[in-house]
């Protein structure tokens, strides 16, 4: 006599991965859409199942685009990561470019703290027909 489990597929469901990795279920899908993620194997009634390696790379994609990571970038960083292909020289060029990008951004905020800093403390914030922060936001560059 066999016994009656209740056993499910092995892997994890769509929702299951969703919370163990924080990505939302309709950015998983389209992670598979883009081909960041391999479409996974279906179970008989259709069901997406999930292995421990979706689920490194999908925390990979998350933390990566939390670190502000285009799409492109943590492609290539996925690709140079694949077995037998590891080059930590191509990896420091793309996250090197990636630093370059961050630092730009910090300067240009930077300055625009400076203006807006300068502006609001001209502001006396009365009804004034002359308004320092409109006067700065009608400069062009």
């Amino acid at each position: 006599m066999t016994a009656i489990t209740n056993a499910r597929p092995a892997g994890l469901s769509i929702g299951e991965l969703s919370r163990l990795t924080g990505v939302n279920i309709v950015t998983i899908r389209y992670y598979e859409r883009v081909k960041m993620l391999p479409p996974p194997p279906r179970t008989e009634a259709g069901r997406r199942i999930y292995g421990p390696i979706d689920q490194r790379v999908l925390a990979f994609i998350r933390r990566s685009r939390e670190l502000g990571f285009t799409l492109d970038e943590i492609r290539a960083l996925l690709a140079l990561g694949a077995p037998g292909r590891a080059s930590c020289g191509e990896v420091k060029e793309i996250a090197g470019a990636h630093l370059a990008s961050v630092r730009a951004k910090l300067a240009d905020l930077q300055r625009l703290e400076s203006i807006l800093a300068d502006a609001v403390s001209k502001c006396v914030g009365d009804a004034a027909p002359a308004c320092p922060v409109l006067d700065i936001l009608d400069r062009p560059n």
